[in-house]
């Protein structure tokens, strides 16, 4: 049984900065990708970056791009989202997941296929990050 543990998360005015941490363990996948999803309360959860473990490609979404940064540490098991230029519209329960690497993992990264919280089989408790302008 895999387990996420993911820290970080915090309160911070517009324009500042957070680094999340997820750490993994007890997963048997031998290659995976590790994710981040937000969700804020009464809406779907969105995919916000993953990062494949074997080459590290990575995805973003959209509205993210330019400011987040998704990065690992295969030797410890951990991923990172280093936040910066933060948006009181960044407000949301931040989760870390993980999944196996699946084909379709090349469809994401073309933005042809969305990244789906269906594709990821364990997550972390969650961890709140709220922007305050």
């Amino acid at each position: 049984q895999a387990n996420l543990v993911e820290s970080g998360g915090g309160s911070v005015q517009a324009g500042g900065s957070l680094r999340l941490s997820c750490a993994a363990s007890g997963y048997t996948y031998s290659s995976n990708v590790m994710a981040w999803f937000r969700q804020v309360p009464g809406q779907e959860r969105e995919g916000v970056a993953a990062i494949a473990s074997g080459d590290g490609t990575t995805y973003y979404a959209d509205s993210v791009k330019g400011r987040f940064t998704i990065s690992q540490d295969n030797a410890k098991n951990v991923v990172y989202l280093q936040m910066n230029s933060l948006k009181p519209e960044d407000t949301a329960i931040y989760y870390c997941a993980i999944g196996p690497l699946r084909p379709t993992w090349v469809l994401v990264l073309q933005n042809i296929r969305p990244l789906s919280d269906a594709d990821f089989g364990y997550w972390g408790q969650g961890t709140q990050v709220t922007v305050s302008s």
